[in-house]
């Protein structure tokens, strides 16, 4: 039975990833790798211009990496007066892109192999193409029905006037040269050099407030992880401005109310879940946002006491309609990788709502996120529109431990504002009602399980 694993949406993403253990690298080596292969192969979901969180196990301790992007320093509410919301596509919706420096950052902390090596296999891909897929061929239609008249967007996603048909060999030789030459410069010329500059010419071309300034003033944060026990381990996901932390209410209400009582497909245990999942995504929507904007710490969302008293709101009978409560003040790909050596590695990636902004640089095969369409307009909101400022976001790796401290699986769904929920339902199916195969390695889509119960 072979000791390293990658788990991922597309089959030649997930290639990519074990041809870096074949190379003998280590986890997170696969992890980059895999993420730079599937901006390629998977463009419907991701790209070079996403955002990207990572949890890491190194085989003694989980360090957690947020490489999400903030908003163009010039942004105001004013320049979106007379709007209910940031629009969700063109270059309004474009935030300072991330995943490039998560990328660089793992690379730097834990990897083995050099960064042009992590980008070979998606740089071939690019350069000498792929069979685009039965769902990333129905996907990349309905992207071009919407974003086919965005700036750059037709040029490179669909050079024949359309969207390439199923089975189709596709290449993007301009994102080929990109990929080549962030892995040369170890992403700087994304944010400093030849990328950054062309990217920051087509903002200013359209009149966009991006700019080179944005671009060189990123940086990726290691950030202490969110953290709740359940069910003799304990679920882990990364602070704000993510959702994870809807995850750990949701699991916290639950305990609370005695879900280990009630078999996992019965009518009590499905209701019971999802109240506490409405009460979680309350408090989700009312106080988060970039951490360092909300009104109190994220940890107070999961003292005992107040988790108590939001699962005593639960009717045990019937369904309700919550409203979040008061705490004491004080489109998208996922990744698993592990390897022989217990390195363990939980990453995800996204522009968003497919494509995203719809936006793709020219001659670069940049697509552009829109995540700045995760802010609110209410200006007495934490995640109010600012520059400078992270928006909200959906996309959560998450992770799990024993009740040893010890890793018991690397896990993350892909699904846009369902991630949470699909983290809780994980959480319930393998760590409370052990589904999963008894003392064995097993790979599953979307988590590698070390060990099950």
């Amino acid at each position: 039975m072979g000791h390293n694993a990658v788990a991922t949406s597309q089959p030649l993403a997930a290639q990519a990833g074990m041809k870096m253990l074949q190379l003998g690298g280590n986890a997170v080596d696969a992890a980059i790798a895999t993420a730079m292969a599937l901006t390629v192969v998977e463009p419907t979901g991701n790209g070079i211009g996403s955002d990207a969180f990572a949890i890491v196990w190194d085989g003694e301790k989980l360090h957690g990496l947020n490489a999400s992007g903030r908003s163009p320093a010039s942004w105001h509410a004013d320049l979106f007066a007379g709007k209910t919301a940031v629009p969700e596509i063109g270059w309004d919706a474009v935030t300072v892109p991330g995943a490039v420096s998560g990328w660089v950052a793992l690379a730097e902390r834990f990897g083995t192999l050099p960064l042009t090596t992590l980008a070979q296999p998606a740089i071939d891909y690019a350069r000498n193409g792929f069979p685009v897929s039965p769902l990333i061929g129905h996907l990349w239609q309905r992207g071009y029905n919407k974003l086919k008249d965005q700036p750059g967007f037709s040029a490179c996603f669909a050079p024949e006037g359309r969207a390439p048909r199923v089975g189709e060999i596709f290449r993007n030789p301009a994102q080929a040269n990109s990929l080549e030459l962030i892995a040369k410069t170890n992403g700087d010329a994304f944010y400093r050099g030849e990328l950054a500059q062309k990217i920051a010419a087509f903002a200013k071309e359209h009149g966009a407030h991006l700019t080179a300034e944005d671009l060189a003033s990123h940086r990726v944060d290691w950030v202490d992880l969110l953290s709740r026990d359940f069910a003799g381990g304990s679920v882990q996901e990364l602070p704000p401005n993510g959702q994870g932390i809807a995850t750990l209410i949701a699991l916290g209400i639950l305990e609370q109310c005695g879900i280990e009582q009630h078999h996992p497909d019965s009518v009590q245990s499905l209701h019971l879940s999802i109240e506490a999942m409405k009460l979680a995504l309350a408090d989700l929507d009312r106080y988060v946002a970039d951490e360092d904007h909300m009104v109190f710490a994220a940890k107070e969302l999961l003292s005992d006491h107040y988790l108590k008293s939001r699962a005593a709101l639960i009717n045990h009978e019937s369904a309700s309609d919550f409203v979040y409560g008061s705490p004491t003040q004080s489109g998208t790909v996922y990744i698993s990788t592990a390897d022989a050596s217990g390195m363990m590695v939980s990453f995800i990636q996204s522009n968003y709502m497919g494509f995203g902004s719809g936006i793709v640089v020219p001659d670069t095969g940049i697509s552009l996120q829109n995540r700045g369409c995760g802010f609110s307009l209410d200006p007495n909101h934490p995640n109010a529109l600012a520059g400078s400022k992270r928006p909200f976001h959906t996309i959560i790796p998450g992770f799990a431990m024993d009740g040893n401290g010890k890793p018991l699986m690397s896990f993350g769904v892909m699904g846009g504002p369902m991630q949470a929920q699909g983290h809780m339902q994980m959480a319930l199916r393998i760590m409370l009602h052990g589904q999963t195969r008894r003392r064995r390695l097993t790979l599953r889509a979307g988590a590698w399980c070390r060990a099950g119960k």
